[in-house]
């Protein structure tokens, strides 16, 4: 009896051990595939970087040799040097950020009222509101571009300024084309590049918020605004990365108005655009600098790319940190 015992106890103990290697060999087995996958992922994503990255500090002599594809044999900056000059990168980057990305700021903070608005009150004329959030989704940009362009080319108010340069016989309405108010007024009156898209995202994610957060403020004696800014917008930290990171992504990489609205001082996106017609400014910088067409553009791609990847990298935290005290639970 006391042999059975101990047999049946050996046996058992070697069917735990294989049940445990079994569940080892299956998370290993998952974990490997889990792993593999992410780095196909990460492989597809990252390529285009590192090829960028390869191309711009290839020499001219690794661009037309056929057995160079990854590692080159030698290195030069003279491409990105080059590069700066080409674009007057400092220039650029300045118009870019007072234009673009002063515009996507403002369009951030005023699509958040528009949305928190239509999210939480009542008012008259709300579902047509809604409506043209929609429409403002739906019509692309290039359709209105004519008449905003005519508008901000004699900019009146229901027309009163042009009456009173009839009467008195001078042209009243001032013109704000080539200026940073072609970007900044329609993104403070939330009607900016993509402004549909971020109301609707704010207005979807404020209604899901609880209203008990806002109840117990209006308790506290807290009026809507300061609802909206101490209790509402920082609890939306999923929602205001989410805009936040499209809205510096769209309007540094629009090239469409900027080109149409201002004739000098471009952004990096419009003179990145119109590389092929600097062909001259190429071949001056061709006599001081070694590289070739090729090594030039993709060195320009980078430097005006590497701007929007640091941003991310800083905002890729904050993100995760939102979602986890967004203050919703259940």
């Amino acid at each position: 009896m006391t042999m059975q015992k101990t047999n049946r106890k050996g046996v058992k103990s070697k069917m735990e051990a294989i049940k445990k290697y079994k569940k080892t060999g299956t998370r290993v087995a998952g974990y490997a595939v889990k792993y593999f996958v992410l780095c196909c992922f990460s492989y597809v994503l990252i390529y285009p970087f590192l090829y960028m990255i390869i191309n711009a500090l290839k020499t001219p002599t690794d661009w037309f040799d056929p057995t160079v594809t990854w590692l080159p044999k030698g290195i030069t900056l003279d491409g990105l040097r080059a590069a700066v000059k080409f674009l007057q990168y400092g220039s650029a980057l300045f118009s870019t950020l007072l234009n673009e990305i002063a515009a996507a700021l403002i369009s951030f903070f005023t699509c958040a009222v528009a949305g928190y608005g239509l999210a939480r009150f009542k008012f008259k004329g709300k579902s047509i509101l809604t409506g043209i959030m929609i429409l403002c989704i739906i019509i692309p940009d290039p359709l209105i571009m004519v008449p905003s362009y005519s508008n901000f080319r004699h900019m009146d108010l229901l027309g009163i300024l042009n009456k009173l340069g009839d009467l008195v016989g001078y042209e009243l309405r001032p013109s704000i084309v080539d200026t940073p108010l072609v970007f900044w007024l329609p993104a403070l009156f939330s009607t900016g590049l993509k402004s549909g898209l971020f109301i609707y995202i704010y207005r979807q994610f404020f209604k899901g918020l609880p209203k008990e957060l806002e109840e117990a403020a209006w308790i506290d004696g807290a009026g809507p605004w300061k609802t909206f800014t101490r209790i509402v917008l920082p609890s939306s930290g999923a929602a205001r990365i989410t805009v936040l990171v499209f809205a510096v992504v769209w309007y540094w990489n629009d090239y469409y108005q900027a080109q149409i609205y201002l004739s000098q001082n471009y952004p990096l996106s419009v003179v990145l655009a119109n590389f092929s017609q600097n062909m001259v400014t190429v071949k001056q910088l061709m006599e001081n600098y070694s590289f070739t067409t090729g090594s030039l553009m993709i060195s320009c791609c980078l430097l005006s790319v590497l701007p929007l990847i640091v941003f991310f990298l800083i905002v890729q935290r904050r993100f995760l940190r939102s979602i986890a005290t967004s203050g919703i639970v259940g």
